[in-house]
Protein backbone atom coordinates (compact mmCIF):
# COMPACT_ATOMS: atom_id res chain seq x y z
CA UNK A 1 0.00 0.00 0.00
CA UNK A 2 1.21 3.40 -1.26
CA UNK A 3 1.78 5.96 1.13
CA UNK A 4 -0.70 8.84 0.65
CA UNK A 5 -0.24 12.51 1.63
CA UNK A 6 -1.85 14.06 4.17
CA UNK A 7 -3.64 16.77 2.42
CA UNK A 8 -4.86 18.74 5.32
CA UNK A 9 -1.49 18.40 7.20
CA UNK A 10 0.11 20.16 4.12
CA UNK A 11 -1.85 22.98 4.33
CA UNK A 12 -1.15 23.36 7.53
CA UNK A 13 2.83 23.14 7.17
CA UNK A 14 2.76 25.62 4.01
CA UNK A 15 0.33 28.39 5.68
CA UNK A 16 3.02 27.77 8.97
CA UNK A 17 6.29 28.35 7.00
CA UNK A 18 4.93 30.81 4.56
CA UNK A 19 3.28 32.88 8.04
CA UNK A 20 7.31 32.40 8.57
CA UNK A 21 8.46 34.06 5.81
CA UNK A 22 6.24 37.29 5.89
CA UNK A 23 6.59 38.19 9.95
CA UNK A 24 10.25 36.76 10.07
CA UNK A 25 13.25 37.54 7.41
CA UNK A 26 15.96 36.36 10.02
CA UNK A 27 14.26 32.56 9.93
CA UNK A 28 16.14 29.96 8.13
CA UNK A 29 14.26 28.00 5.39
CA UNK A 30 15.23 25.02 2.86
CA UNK A 31 15.52 27.98 0.35
CA UNK A 32 16.60 31.32 0.20
CA UNK A 33 14.48 34.59 0.46
CA UNK A 34 15.75 38.46 -0.29
CA UNK A 35 17.14 40.57 -2.60
CA UNK A 36 20.25 39.22 -3.77
CA UNK A 37 18.38 35.53 -4.55
CA UNK A 38 15.81 37.97 -6.84
CA UNK A 39 18.97 40.02 -8.50
CA UNK A 40 20.46 36.75 -8.94
CA UNK A 41 17.43 35.33 -10.56
CA UNK A 42 17.30 37.81 -13.13
CA UNK A 43 14.92 40.55 -11.80
CA UNK A 44 16.12 44.00 -13.07
CA UNK A 45 17.59 46.33 -9.52
CA UNK A 46 16.19 49.64 -11.03
CA UNK A 47 12.73 47.80 -11.42
CA UNK A 48 13.01 46.37 -8.04
CA UNK A 49 14.33 49.73 -6.19
CA UNK A 50 10.43 50.54 -6.49
CA UNK A 51 9.03 47.48 -5.17
CA UNK A 52 8.72 47.78 -1.50
CA UNK A 53 11.51 46.82 0.72
CA UNK A 54 9.60 44.29 2.92
CA UNK A 55 8.17 42.61 -0.03
CA UNK A 56 11.84 42.57 -1.33
CA UNK A 57 12.76 40.98 1.76
CA UNK A 58 10.25 37.75 1.88
CA UNK A 59 10.87 36.88 -1.62
CA UNK A 60 10.82 33.59 -2.12
CA UNK A 61 10.91 32.58 -5.60
CA UNK A 62 12.99 30.16 -7.49
CA UNK A 63 13.29 31.66 -10.97
CA UNK A 64 12.75 35.00 -12.96
CA UNK A 65 9.73 35.18 -16.09
CA UNK A 66 8.75 38.52 -16.64
CA UNK A 67 10.87 38.32 -20.13
CA UNK A 68 8.58 35.90 -21.35
CA UNK A 69 5.43 37.32 -19.31
CA UNK A 70 5.94 40.81 -21.53
CA UNK A 71 3.47 42.64 -19.58
CA UNK A 72 2.17 45.56 -21.21
CA UNK A 73 0.73 48.63 -19.93
CA UNK A 74 -3.11 48.71 -19.00
CA UNK A 75 -3.27 44.67 -19.31
CA UNK A 76 -4.70 42.81 -15.90
CA UNK A 77 -2.65 40.58 -14.46
CA UNK A 78 -3.18 37.49 -11.39
CA UNK A 79 -0.16 36.73 -9.27
CA UNK A 80 -0.94 33.01 -7.68
CA UNK A 81 0.45 32.37 -4.55
CA UNK A 82 1.41 36.15 -3.88
CA UNK A 83 3.08 36.00 -0.39
CA UNK A 84 4.08 39.16 0.11
CA UNK A 85 3.68 40.92 -2.91
CA UNK A 86 6.99 41.34 -4.35
CA UNK A 87 6.20 39.85 -8.31
CA UNK A 88 2.77 41.59 -7.77
CA UNK A 89 4.62 45.16 -7.12
CA UNK A 90 7.14 44.47 -9.70
CA UNK A 91 4.55 43.15 -12.00
CA UNK A 92 2.55 46.67 -11.40
CA UNK A 93 5.67 48.69 -12.74
CA UNK A 94 5.12 46.50 -15.77
CA UNK A 95 1.74 47.61 -16.43
CA UNK A 96 2.03 50.95 -14.88
CA UNK A 97 -1.10 52.83 -13.61
CA UNK A 98 -2.89 51.97 -16.39
CA UNK A 99 -3.06 48.20 -15.59
CA UNK A 100 -3.97 46.63 -12.69
CA UNK A 101 -2.57 43.72 -10.66
CA UNK A 102 -4.27 41.21 -8.27
CA UNK A 103 -2.55 38.57 -6.19
CA UNK A 104 -4.09 35.71 -4.40
CA UNK A 105 -2.67 33.12 -1.30
CA UNK A 106 -4.11 31.67 1.09
CA UNK A 107 -1.83 32.34 4.00
CA UNK A 108 -3.82 35.31 5.59
CA UNK A 109 -0.42 36.88 7.06
CA UNK A 110 0.86 37.26 3.46
CA UNK A 111 -2.71 38.80 2.48
CA UNK A 112 -2.39 41.38 5.12
CA UNK A 113 1.11 42.09 4.93
CA UNK A 114 0.98 42.93 1.18
CA UNK A 115 -2.09 44.85 1.07
CA UNK A 116 -0.97 46.95 3.93
CA UNK A 117 2.37 47.50 1.80
CA UNK A 118 0.50 48.47 -1.24
CA UNK A 119 -0.90 51.18 0.35
CA UNK A 120 1.39 52.38 2.03
CA UNK A 121 3.65 53.10 -1.22
CA UNK A 122 0.76 53.87 -3.01
CA UNK A 123 0.34 51.06 -5.31
CA UNK A 124 -3.56 52.00 -6.02
CA UNK A 125 -3.82 49.39 -8.81
CA UNK A 126 -2.60 46.20 -6.37
CA UNK A 127 -4.49 44.09 -4.41
CA UNK A 128 -4.49 41.06 -2.89
CA UNK A 129 -7.15 38.38 -1.81
CA UNK A 130 -7.38 34.98 0.30
CA UNK A 131 -8.08 32.19 -1.35
CA UNK A 132 -6.95 29.18 -3.10
CA UNK A 133 -5.52 28.87 -6.33
CA UNK A 134 -7.38 25.49 -7.15
CA UNK A 135 -10.58 27.52 -6.37
CA UNK A 136 -10.15 31.62 -7.70
CA UNK A 137 -12.78 34.05 -6.71
CA UNK A 138 -12.60 35.17 -9.82
CA UNK A 139 -14.66 35.95 -13.13
CA UNK A 140 -13.90 34.06 -16.46
CA UNK A 141 -12.06 36.13 -18.82
CA UNK A 142 -11.13 38.75 -16.32
CA UNK A 143 -7.51 38.59 -16.75
CA UNK A 144 -4.67 39.21 -19.79
CA UNK A 145 -1.89 36.85 -18.18
CA UNK A 146 -1.67 35.12 -15.23
CA UNK A 147 2.11 34.56 -13.19
CA UNK A 148 2.99 32.70 -10.75
CA UNK A 149 6.49 31.55 -8.76
CA UNK A 150 7.73 28.65 -6.78
CA UNK A 151 4.03 27.89 -5.71
CA UNK A 152 2.07 25.82 -7.86
CA UNK A 153 4.60 22.48 -6.80
CA UNK A 154 2.80 23.24 -3.71
CA UNK A 155 -0.49 22.28 -4.74
CA UNK A 156 -1.81 18.60 -4.39
CA UNK A 157 -4.67 19.61 -7.77
CA UNK A 158 -1.63 21.25 -10.16
CA UNK A 159 -4.30 20.06 -12.94
CA UNK A 160 -7.00 22.08 -10.89
CA UNK A 161 -4.86 25.36 -10.78
CA UNK A 162 -4.07 25.26 -15.09
CA UNK A 163 -7.83 24.64 -15.41
CA UNK A 164 -8.66 28.23 -12.94
CA UNK A 165 -5.65 29.98 -14.42
CA UNK A 166 -7.47 29.23 -18.42
CA UNK A 167 -10.62 29.92 -17.12
CA UNK A 168 -9.90 33.37 -15.75
CA UNK A 169 -8.11 34.46 -18.14
CA UNK A 170 -9.23 36.04 -21.80
CA UNK A 171 -8.48 34.36 -25.15
CA UNK A 172 -5.13 34.92 -26.25
CA UNK A 173 -3.84 35.47 -22.63
CA UNK A 174 -0.44 34.16 -21.34
CA UNK A 175 0.43 31.87 -18.26
CA UNK A 176 4.06 32.58 -17.25
CA UNK A 177 5.54 31.36 -14.54
CA UNK A 178 8.41 30.03 -12.47
CA UNK A 179 8.55 26.83 -10.21
CA UNK A 180 9.73 23.47 -8.68
CA UNK A 181 10.12 20.07 -11.57
CA UNK A 182 11.91 16.85 -11.16
CA UNK A 183 13.98 14.80 -14.27
CA UNK A 184 12.60 11.85 -12.44
CA UNK A 185 9.62 10.90 -10.57
CA UNK A 186 9.62 11.50 -7.06
CA UNK A 187 9.12 8.41 -4.44
CA UNK A 188 6.44 7.79 -2.75
CA UNK A 189 8.05 8.51 0.89
CA UNK A 190 8.98 12.02 -0.41
CA UNK A 191 5.12 12.70 -2.21
CA UNK A 192 4.18 12.08 1.54
CA UNK A 193 6.21 14.04 3.56
CA UNK A 194 4.15 17.27 4.03
CA UNK A 195 7.31 19.07 5.45
CA UNK A 196 9.19 18.54 1.97
CA UNK A 197 6.04 19.30 -0.02
CA UNK A 198 6.33 22.59 2.21
CA UNK A 199 9.89 23.34 1.17
CA UNK A 200 8.86 22.68 -2.33
CA UNK A 201 10.62 18.98 -2.72
CA UNK A 202 7.92 16.89 -2.50
CA UNK A 203 5.81 18.48 -4.87
CA UNK A 204 7.82 18.50 -7.46
CA UNK A 205 6.46 17.09 -10.47
CA UNK A 206 8.51 15.38 -13.32
CA UNK A 207 8.64 18.11 -16.05
CA UNK A 208 6.65 16.08 -18.85
CA UNK A 209 4.34 15.48 -16.70
CA UNK A 210 4.16 19.18 -16.07
CA UNK A 211 3.97 20.25 -19.00
CA UNK A 212 1.24 18.04 -20.62
CA UNK A 213 -0.98 19.17 -17.10
CA UNK A 214 -0.73 22.71 -18.60
CA UNK A 215 -1.48 21.58 -22.27
CA UNK A 216 -4.56 19.29 -21.01
CA UNK A 217 -5.92 22.32 -19.34
CA UNK A 218 -6.16 23.51 -23.30
CA UNK A 219 -2.68 26.00 -23.22
CA UNK A 220 -0.29 25.72 -25.90
CA UNK A 221 3.45 25.73 -24.66
CA UNK A 222 5.43 28.37 -26.25
CA UNK A 223 8.59 28.17 -24.01
CA UNK A 224 10.47 26.26 -21.09
CA UNK A 225 14.41 27.12 -20.00
CA UNK A 226 16.15 26.17 -16.90
CA UNK A 227 16.82 28.27 -13.98
CA UNK A 228 20.32 27.32 -13.33
CA UNK A 229 20.59 30.28 -10.79
CA UNK A 230 18.54 28.32 -8.15
CA UNK A 231 19.77 26.25 -5.22
CA UNK A 232 18.02 25.28 -2.28
CA UNK A 233 19.96 25.46 0.72
CA UNK A 234 19.05 22.88 3.25
CA UNK A 235 21.07 19.31 3.23
CA UNK A 236 17.35 17.59 2.97
CA UNK A 237 16.13 19.82 0.29
CA UNK A 238 19.94 19.58 -1.60
CA UNK A 239 19.63 15.82 -1.56
CA UNK A 240 16.26 15.47 -3.11
CA UNK A 241 17.66 17.69 -5.93
CA UNK A 242 21.29 15.94 -6.78
CA UNK A 243 19.14 12.23 -6.63
CA UNK A 244 16.23 13.19 -7.86
CA UNK A 245 17.15 15.76 -10.63
CA UNK A 246 14.76 18.13 -8.81
CA UNK A 247 15.50 21.87 -10.38
CA UNK A 248 13.97 25.20 -11.22
CA UNK A 249 11.98 26.11 -14.44
CA UNK A 250 10.41 28.99 -16.20
CA UNK A 251 7.30 28.60 -18.82
CA UNK A 252 5.21 30.12 -20.59
CA UNK A 253 1.90 29.41 -22.65
CA UNK A 254 -0.99 30.53 -24.38
CA UNK A 255 -4.55 30.53 -24.21
CA UNK A 256 -6.05 28.93 -27.06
Amino acid sequence: MSESLDTDKLEHEVKSMYAAVAESVDAEFHFETGRELAERLGYDPDTLSYVPDEAIDSFAGVGYYFDMADLEPREAVLDLGSGSGMDAFYAAMNVTETGSVTGVDMTPQQVEKANDLAAANGFHNVSFRQGYIEDLPFEDDSFDAVISNGVINLSSEKDRVFEEAHRVLRPGGRLALSDIISEQQLPESIKADADLWAACIGGAEQVDSYTSLIETASFEMEAVRENTEYEFISDQAANACEKYGVKSISLSARKH
